[in-house]
């Protein structure tokens, strides 16, 4: 493995503190947690867990695609819900991010930065050309 890189797209939301949307360390990409946040308005959307769940995997997405990566090369995901009765709604909505194959997924209950109801992380590789 060869050093790291920063990544960065505006198609997501630019990091509120001292960390990178994403590092890329030689096949693999660390997408840092992500939440329903507008890339534009820098404001967090929807008030339903499907919303938000949906804006939060569109912003990973973005980043992933910036990456050189996508959807597909995910292999490992934490979930994070500020309720964990709304397993069921996001599952759904996810399901549909992850149709084949879907990557490991560790899904706990957390308290989240202003209150919003989902963060999701993930790892991905970065296939052979």
């Amino acid at each position: 493995m060869t050093g790291r890189e920063v990544i960065v797209t505006d198609k997501a939301p630019l990091p509120v503190g001292p960390y990178s949307q994403a590092i890329k360390a030689g096949n693999f990409i660390f997408v840092a947690g992500q939440g329903p946040i507008d890339p534009r308005t820098r404001q967090i959307t929807g008030n339903t867990i499907e919303e938000q769940t949906e804006t939060t995997l569109n912003n990973i997405k973005a980043i992933l695609e910036e990456a050189g990566s996508s959807m597909e090369n995910v292999v490992k995901v934490t979930v994070y819900l500020s309720n964990i009765e709304d397993f069921d709604a996001m599952n759904n909505v996810y399901s549909r991010f992850f149709k084949e194959n879907p990557p490991a997924r560790t899904t706990i209950q957390a308290k989240l930065w202003r209150n919003i109801r989902i963060e999701i992380d993930a790892i991905a590789i970065i296939p052979d050309k």
